[in-house]
């Protein structure tokens, strides 16, 4: 086997994912999964911005497993990558020398360990979309599979869209053959000798903490700032005091920040009202401009949705919960909305009796439903026909979906652009062994037929 490590730095935290493949001897191209994950305590790297240091340190119990995962002898040659996504991203916008620091910090620590270190690097939002889209397609066997002879099969299969929805940014990517009006939004592809002209667009401060902050900073504004401050979104009987600076300090609500001073303390009283709650999480996004044949929103080119999805991160979350904790279905638009409603109905004492484990994120249920629900339905137009081609799933198999492998598979140059050519030492080997059970099957049929041949024979006289 052969091994290759993958750090995920999102916005909120930092995931480790090792995966193994059965190394080929003619281009080291084998069926990657998952062989195991870690989960870094604490935040994400881009929250060290102020003590870059600990940002190194953070991943050290992680490796640390990676050390353990992997076999000794297979250290030197197991490639190691630290993608960092919108947490960054928003970072390197709002302060690129603190960002710098924080890449610096976390590659010096990534080079004290005995793997082959391949860099640390800030993902664009549309290598984050396209590499999530490869993943969940590599594993769901879509662009090609092996044969029981070891043979590539190109399986005719139509490709998966792919949505992420994660800390700070919410990205959408499908193969299409409309025309592409926006060129930003064009990737052309050759997999295995196959071409795909994929769609994709990451919205930023589009991700859930980043759009709960939004809305904190909305209901604000409608209350001028106020000591005590209404949250139609939080259920009835929730209250929280935050500084002003826990609101501000991205640049997702910079423009909207208030000239009281940051250290100043508001508090939010849950009011449970779903209505309210929809109207401003409507208020997020912007449908009426658009200089382009047709726009999702905030004035970006999206051509009609088509094929089955994927939608994983945190819109595999939030479907689990309604469905697990509130015990509803979600097949179409109308049940995730319906859904939404009866959570944001529901008290804080009802919520926490239905799920004390998931205290921390509970409260944020009813608005990170009703965002889902009008991010698929206004924002990328599913309807009754299309929501449905949607599965909201967390793995394929035992890997879980995510940029990750894709990322991997890529720098790797684990997946070709041609189409590769039959392995001929696998299908000699396979031959070999195929030739000699048939000899032995053979063989074991004549020793028995002449021994039951003997033993009629005697018997006979």
């Amino acid at each position: 086997l052969q091994y290759g490590i993958v750090l995920d730095a999102g916005s909120s935290h930092t995931a480790m994912f090792i995966y193994k493949w059965p190394a080929d001897k003619e281009n080291d191209t084998g069926v990657v999964s998952e062989h195991s994950m870690c989960d870094v305590e604490g935040p994400g790297i881009s929250s060290y911005s102020s003590n870059p240091l600990v940002a190194g340190t953070s991943l050290e119990h992680c490796l640390n497993q990676a050390l353990r995962d992997v076999p000794k002898e297979k250290h030197a040659g197991t490639p190691l990558y630290l993608g960092a996504t919108a947490g960054m991203r928003l970072l390197n916008i709002a302060d690129p020398q603190a960002s710098d620091a924080v890449l610096r910090a976390v590659t010096a620590t990534l080079k004290t360990y005995p793997f082959d270190f391949r860099g640390a690097k800030i993902l664009s939002g549309e290598e984050e979309g396209v590499f999530g889209w490869v993943t969940a397609n590599y594993l769901l066997e879509n662009f090609i599979k092996r044969g029981w002879l070891g043979e590539w099969i190109q399986p005719q299969k139509k490709t998966l869209g792919a949505m992420d929805f994660g800390g700070a940014s919410t990205q959408i990517t499908f193969e299409t053959r409309d025309t592409i009006e926006n060129p930003r939004n064009e990737v052309m592809l050759k997999l295995y000798g196959q071409a795909y002209k994929v769609y994709t667009h990451s919205f930023l401060c589009y991700g859930r903490d980043q759009v709960l902050k939004r809305l904190l900073s909305k209901f604000l504004q409608a209350e001028s700032y106020q000591e005590t401050v209404s949250h139609p979104c939080w259920p009835m009987g929730y209250n929280k005091s935050l500084l002003l600076s826990s609101i501000y300090d991205s640049p997702c609500t910079e423009k909207e920040r208030p000239s009281l001073a940051l250290n100043t303390t508001v508090t939010l009283v849950g009011t449970g009202n779903g209505n309210l709650c929809t109207l401003h999480v409507s208020k997020l996004f912007d449908f009426t401009n658009c200089s382009f044949s047709h726009c999702s929103f905030d004035g970006v080119f999206q051509p009609k949705v088509s094929g089955n999805f994927i939608a994983f991160s945190a819109f595999f979350y939030t479907v689990d919960f309604i469905q697990t904790v509130m015990g509803r279905p979600v097949h179409l638009p109308s049940d995730l909305k319906d859904a939404a409603e009866t959570i944001c109905a529901t008290s804080w004492s009802e919520l926490l009796l239905k799920a004390p484990k998931l205290e921390k994120r509970l409260p944020d249920y009813c608005a990170v439903s009703t965002f889902v629900y009008l991010l698929t339905t206004k924002g990328y137009s599913f309807n009754n026909r299309s929501f449905p081609s949607i599965a909201f799933q967390k793995k394929a198999g035992e890997t879980s979906i995510g940029w990750a492998l894709g990322y991997m598979l890529n720098l790797t140059n684990m997946i070709p652009a041609e189409k590769p050519s039959s392995h001929k030492s696998m299908l000699y080997n396979y031959w070999v062994i195929l030739i000699l059970l048939f000899v032995v099957t053979t063989l074991t049929s004549l020793v028995t037929a002449i021994c039951l041949l003997r033993h009629s024979k005697s018997s006979i006289i």
